[in-house]
């Protein structure tokens, strides 16, 4: 059973990477749905394509990992706020399902941060 359960670390974050990726490979497309008061739309999909990819890799070798899924709860929780409220508060059923997405996933990086994360270097 152990085993089967130690893939979670795997599951939760390889589709980080992935997603990481495609902000690479969908710069454009995704700078359309950046808010409207930030500057510099692409360099943001950019940034955040960079900083999934590294919490990826931060969970999957073990380094830094603590840091690297509290860093990704704060980045999923913004994403909540800024991105998809205001879509969810207008009863757009896609906004809706995409907070309610990435508040689930805040959470799961919450617990991977208290009870899984192994270096504990950075945050205590």
């Amino acid at each position: 059973m152990n085993a089967f359960l130690s893939l979670g670390r795997w599951l939760f974050a390889i589709p980080f990477a992935i997603f990481g990726l495609l902000h690479f490979m969908n710069a454009e497309g995704m700078a359309g749905m950046v808010p409207d008061y930030m500057p510099a739309k692409t360099i943001v999909v950019y940034i955040t394509g960079a900083g999934l990819i590294a919490a990826s890799v931060s969970m999957v070798i073990g380094k830094f990992d603590k840091l690297a899924s509290t860093l990704l709860a704060v980045f999923l929780l913004l994403m909540v706020f800024m991105m998809h409220m205001p879509g969810a508060m207008a009863n757009n059923p896609s906004a809706m399902s995409m907070l309610l997405k990435d508040l689930s996933l805040a959470g799961a990086a919450m617990m991977f941060a208290h009870h899984y994360a192994s270096d504990k270097s950075v945050i205590g």
